[in-house]
């Protein structure tokens, strides 16, 4: 079973704010410099920074967010797409008065930043992908079964099947597959780590930021291209690879105009969790450079 307490840190606090009908939950840090606003992937929540976050606060405002359906932020019905989780965190932005923004996206935060980042530019300091890949740009392969994709992309966006299998086996789901076929570090994940994902994932309807999100990827990549011919990226970009290969960095390249480059060899795709000290270091230098 999950613990029912949530996990925190002590150089956080932690806000909700209801925009536009939707609940989202984030934490905050640090008190000067530009602020960060840190979007977790899967299976994650802002949690997944939580290693992170007190390197970034020494030098900026950090803000890590719950995405819609995702952590503690709201679950009631309605839709979980890519589009309204960009929305979302438009409206978060505007919420707390940030200004333009040092914008991170990780894993499938990657599809609701970008979005934002082409839609809205006015709102970014810059833009940073980390292991995050683009409908319409490759991420589809990462479904297809047949040329080594792995089954749980599909599988995660199947409507009702997800909910079908694995309610009451989160934690299963957790420490069976995900967690160990995407961590390359051995004891980065930690028993703390596990009990606080769990839990999140084990709330009512707790997958369903999750399901929405990915069935939305499967079916928007015509949208995503159009976007970014339309719309491409001109804040400066940063790309962070990792284990899966050079795949951000090709993504980022072939939708943004000015790209810098980054990889953390030896790890696997948990790079927050994994590599905290050596990603903080290449935020700030990123961060620092752009801010000088």
């Amino acid at each position: 079973m999950s613990t029912t307490t949530p996990a925190s840190i002590p150089e956080v606090t932690h806000h909700r704010a209801t925009l536009d009908g939707t609940e989202l939950h984030y934490v905050s840090a640090g008190d000067t410099g530009t602020p960060v606003l840190l979007v977790h992937g899967f299976p994650e929540s802002w949690w997944a920074f939580h290693k992170v976050i007190p390197l970034l606060a020494a030098e900026h405002r950090v803000i890590a967010v719950d995405l819609p359906g995702f952590g503690d932020s709201g679950t009631r019905p309605g839709d979980y797409t890519s589009s309204t989780f960009a929305e979302s965190l438009r409206r978060l932005i505007t919420h707390l008065d940030l200004g333009a923004v040092h914008l991170t996206g990780q894993d499938i935060g990657g599809t609701p930043t970008f979005r934002l980042a082409a839609q809205h530019p006015e709102l970014l300091r810059s833009y940073t992908a980390i292991e995050a890949a683009l409908p319409g740009f490759g991420l589809e392969q990462f479904a297809d079964v047949a040329r080594g994709g792995s089954w749980h992309v599909g599988f995660l966006g199947a409507p009702g099947i997800p909910e079908l299998l694995l309610v009451g086996r989160e934690r299963e789901f957790l420490t069976g597959f995900a967690l160990p076929a995407m961590n390359g570090t051995p004891g980065a994940v930690t028993d703390v780590d596990v009990d606080e994902l769990t839990r999140v994932y084990s709330r009512p309807d707790g997958l369903r930021g999750t399901t929405g999100i990915y069935g939305s990827m499967l079916t928007e990549g015509d949208e995503i291209a159009r976007l970014a011919a339309e719309h491409r990226l001109t804040m400066p970009v940063l790309a962070v690879d990792a284990g899966s290969g050079p795949f951000t960095s090709r993504t980022m390249h072939a939708v943004a105009t000015d790209v810098t480059t980054a990889t953390i060899d030896g790890i696997g795709h948990l790079v927050a969790l994994e590599a905290p000290d050596a990603l903080a270091e290449t935020l700030l230098a990123f961060y620092r450079r752009l801010d000088a």
